[in-house]
């Protein structure tokens, strides 16, 4: 056995290479994916101050702290990092799931870049969201765009699949608990408490035992139905939050500026969720993330979804996600169109295609398609369908099942990242770790086919040959296993 190392085997002669992910790891672009991401990763080049000084030639001004510092611990390969989030969200995991697999799992680390087996953690599980943070929206949108990139050059997708595509919209739900009034006041409350008491702020009461009998009998009135008890307990938390910002803002001139400004906004939050009423527009659902919108789909089962909107296409023909965006504000359907396909004109745009056709549902029906390069087709121009169109539409539920999948199975259904980044970023992420789930389905559909290929030529070698002879013929098997891979 040769190997570098004497006292350790290599991964590639520990594990099984037709395994679908380690047949993966071989077809991905990683020296695109590094050279795309390496600019967003650089350390940034700092301008320096300047100290004069003097010699015996006069006075002198050197420049000290310019440059790019070499200082701190370097960063780890991008193909690692890159590696762990297609993990993460191909098999549904959190962060600190991910990085504890990933060091019990040989085929992960082979897929990774790894050349020998590490039986400790490849990163601290925080490096990962600061990892996704440098990247930012462009930065994971490259990893989306790579994934389809991949399918193409592996011949699992035609690229004139790419041109017509399905596009819907879902509800990306925020990991917020469910937002009823006397929480949020009872929330509210405890917040400003707590960090004006971190600031250094006496109150002169704080509430805090009546606050819980009171978010407590809220929850007996609203079960039991008693609507008139539970609207008077609302009133009187209005007014304990009231007091208490009162009390806060009175006293804020005795800490520094810059801790007034960082309570700021919290004490803005906790205002508008004390005047805000039960059929006010534009209300807060969450004290921590104001970026949250109630959105009505329609279910029967779910009648309001507390997040932020997404829109995601795929190819009509096979269902590979070629674009995932968030957007805020919940707007309507027909408004995202636009934005939607320029996102997936951008992902296409290395492989040289556009979308020509999308295929949506009756709440895309008025949409502005800029320049009219895409042709629309719903249910609403069913009298002038064509009859290669109408079989088009009868695919737009194709996208469906995909939306389920991205939620049950890839992290969609609960963000828990933080802000309309957050959002941005883990709606993409989704898509990515999708497609990675595609792909290694692919891989395993053509291993598969490479098999029966080979049985079925084996069968005829047999009805020709002689059964003495079949192993001379072992030169045609391998040449037809080769064209079917």
């Amino acid at each position: 056995m040769s190997t570098p190392d004497f006292f350790r085997a290599r991964l590639d002669q520990m594990i099984d290479l037709r395994h679908p992910l380690a047949v993966l790891a071989t077809r991905m672009p990683w020296a695109q994916i590094e050279a795309s991401l390496a600019p967003l990763l650089a350390r940034p080049s700092r301008a320096g101050r300047a100290i004069g000084g003097a010699d015996l030639f006069g006075p002198t001004v050197q420049v000290a702290g310019a440059g790019v510092s070499a200082a701190g611990r370097p960063r780890l390969p991008i193909r690692l990092m890159v590696s762990l989030l297609y993990l993460k969200h191909a098999y549904g995991l959190s962060d600190e799931a991910v990085v504890e697999r990933w060091a019990e799992n040989v085929v992960w680390q082979f897929f990774s870049g790894q050349q020998y087996y590490e039986p400790r953690l490849p990163c601290d599980a925080t490096q990962i969201g600061r990892f996704r943070r440098l990247l930012g929206e462009a930065g994971v949108e490259e990893l989306l765009a790579k994934t389809i990139e991949a399918a193409v050059q592996m011949q699992a997708v035609r690229k004139s699949e790419l041109q017509r595509v399905i596009v819907d919209t879902t509800v990306q739900e925020k990991a917020v608990a469910h937002p009823t009034d006397s929480r949020l006041l009872e929330v509210a409350r405890a917040t400003v408490v707590r960090l004006a008491q971190r600031a250094g702020l006496k109150l002169k009461q704080t509430f805090e035992r009546e606050g819980k009998s009171l978010r407590r009998r809220a929850g007996g009135y609203a079960h039991a139905r008693q609507f008139k008890r539970l609207r008077q307990v609302l009133k009187r938390q209005r007014t304990v939050l009231g007091r208490v910002l009162r009390d806060v803002q009175r006293r804020l001139w005795q800490v520094p500026q810059d801790v007034r400004d960082r309570l700021q906004p919290w004490l803005q939050r906790a205002q508008r969720i004390g005047s805000q009423g039960p059929k006010d527009k534009n209300k807060l659902y969450a004290l921590h993330a104001p970026e949250v919108e109630c959105i009505g789909k329609g279910k029967a089962r779910q009648p309001y979804e507390f997040g932020v909107k997404v829109s995601v296409a795929v190819t009509a023909r096979q269902g590979l996600m070629v674009g995932a965006r968030s957007f805020s504000g919940n707007p309507y359907d027909g408004h995202t169109l636009s934005e939607q396909l320029e996102q997936t004109t951008i992902l296409l745009q290395d492989l040289a295609v556009k979308p020509k056709v999308a295929i949506v549902d009756l709440g895309y029906r008025g949409a502005d398609v800029p320049n009219g390069e895409v042709e629309l087709v719903h249910r609403g121009k069913r009298k002038t369908l064509t009859a290669v169109q109408r079989r088009w539409l009868k695919r737009r539920q194709a996208v469906e099942p995909a939306i389920g999948h991205l939620k049950a199975d890839h992290g969609m259904r609960r963000c828990w990242l933080k802000g309309g980044q957050g959002d941005a970023l883990h709606a993409v992420l989704c898509a990515a770790g999708y497609n990675i789930a595609w792909l290694l389905r692919a891989i395993a559909r053509h291993g598969i086919r490479a098999v029966f290929l080979w049985l079925r030529s084996l069968g005829r070698l047999r009805a020709v040959a002689p059964s003495s002879n079949v192993p001379n013929h072992r030169s045609a098997i391998v040449r037809s296993l080769s064209l079917a891979r």
